[in-house]
């Protein structure tokens, strides 16, 4: 592992000082790669898929898991047009975010800069090991990936494709992008402090957990996704009900479907009917407090337990709860919520701005599906994950998420002796944030 590690840190180092130009030409050649190898990447996932489906029958995986797995059809051509979307973005390295004149001749300047190594450990979706690539090669960054086992082969074969794009590209490491594959490695890398700089675990509260416990590598990123809508008093109802079906349905297993409805008590009629209504007819079960309960369809509804309102159900069930006002409706959200992507509907916009402003979360809606918190959706390109971390980077992290910054000076000779003996003063004033040279 410490030999993975190293060309990590070699490759991070090269990559520092490559132009724009050259890695948007490892981005193309990466997906001319996988496109000349779409055969072979098709059939390791035909085959993870057809040994996830055995395990789903005999119930050693969720079909939540097994959905997640897929790369055909749109998927695939959603791969490869995300990585175009990536290398038209700007560069996020060697953007000037602060300058000042500290005297004459003597400036100060912040400039953007690669993270350096970064460990992404991550469960299914081997989609995401292209994504997180194409994010490493356009920010500088060196990557070591894990995916999850059930998505070995289909990651074996990204990953050995991208790497021979990266080989084509005249300059840029191939070690840039590394991919191990058991527990056992990864258990060694996270005491690899000396060359690994983050790690980004993406999957369960329990993965996260082991990761922060066992490493002193600074770790970001977030485990459950428990996303709720709250529906006001003064919410519109063809909003609450197109809304509440899509960020409970349109992909049930992603981390910012919404697992938790929070109704104003006084539209339990005029609203919750309709939404429930609309929920059932989606096939969505159902699993309401007492006084939501009797509002809803009997044949999709049971009694909610208390444990339903801290549950990540990745699939279509929903726990419903009736509130007496949005601040119960914050308290809620505050103390059972994971801190990911919360949305209120309301027409009334000082309503709204006290949930937005109270609801402590990463990302934080306004009549508006859960589902939009997306790096892809955000125009991020792509998304290495959605941190609920509060430092460096908080929702979906792109481009931006995976850089630094260095403080330059430029001067001519100048001494801090002449400044602590009082013959020469600071100015401190703004510049324009372009670099001298």
């Amino acid at each position: 592992m410490e030999d993975i590690a190293k060309r990590a840190r070699v490759a991070a180092q090269a990559m520092a000082g490559l132009s724009l130009a050259v890695k948007n030409m490892a981005l193309q050649n990466v997906k001319t790669a996988l496109q000349e190898h779409a055969s072979e990447i098709l059939q390791a996932n035909q085959l993870d898929k057809k040994l996830a489906s055995e395990a789903v029958s005999s119930g050693d995986m969720s079909s939540t898991l097994y959905k997640r797995l897929d790369l055909e059809g749109s998927k695939w051509d959603t791969l490869l047009v995300g990585i175009d979307d990536v290398a038209r973005l700007a560069d996020p390295t060697g953007q000037v975010t602060l300058a000042t004149k500290m005297d004459d001749g003597l400036e100060l300047y912040r400039v953007t800069c690669p993270i350096g190594v970064i460990c992404i450990i991550f469960e299914a979706r081997p989609e995401a090991a292209v994504q997180i690539s194409a994010l490493a090669i356009k920010s500088g960054n060196a990557i070591i990936l894990k995916g999850g086992r059930e998505a070995q082969h289909s990651n074996q074969a990204l990953i050995a494709a991208l790497r021979q794009g990266l080989a084509a590209t005249e300059g840029f490491p191939m070690d840039a992008v590394q991919l191990v594959s058991t527990r056992e490695e990864v258990q060694g890398l996270l005491r690899m402090d000396e060359y690994i700089d983050l790690i980004i675990p993406r999957g369960s509260n329990e993965l996260v957990r082991s990761i922060k416990d066992n490493t002193r590598i600074p770790v970001m990123g977030h485990a459950d996704g428990i996303c709720a809508v709250y529906i006001d008093q003064e919410a519109d109802v063809a909003k609450a009900s197109r809304v509440v079906v899509d960020a409970k349905t349109q992909y049930a297993a992603a981390c910012n479907a919404t697992e938790t409805l929070l109704v104003h008590e006084s539209v339990l009629e005029s609203i919750l009917v309709p939404v429930g209504a609309a929920l059932h007819a989606a096939g969505v079960k159902m699993r309401a407090d007492e006084k939501c309960l009797p509002y809803l369809p009997a044949e999709s509804a049971v009694l909610a337990t208390e444990s339903d309102f801290k549950t990540e159900f990745l699939e279509f069930t929903i726990a419903i709860k009736s509130v007496g006002s949005v601040q119960e409706a914050i308290q809620h959200i505050n103390s059972h919520g994971s801190h990911h992507t919360d949305s209120i509907l309301t027409e009334n916009h000082n309503t709204a701005k006290l949930f937005l402003t109270n609801v402590d979360s990463a990302c934080v809606f306004h009549n508006a599906s859960t589902r939009f918190a997306d790096g892809f959706r955000f125009g991020f390109g792509a998304e290495v994950g959605v941190s609920t971390n509060r430092l460096h980077a908080r929702g979906p992290v792109g481009l931006e998420g995976l850089v630094t910054y260095k403080y330059r000076i430029y001067g001519n000779g100048q001494t801090v002796a002449d400044y602590s003996s009082g013959s020469k003063s600071y100015v401190h004033t703004s510049i324009p944030k372009q670099l001298p040279f």
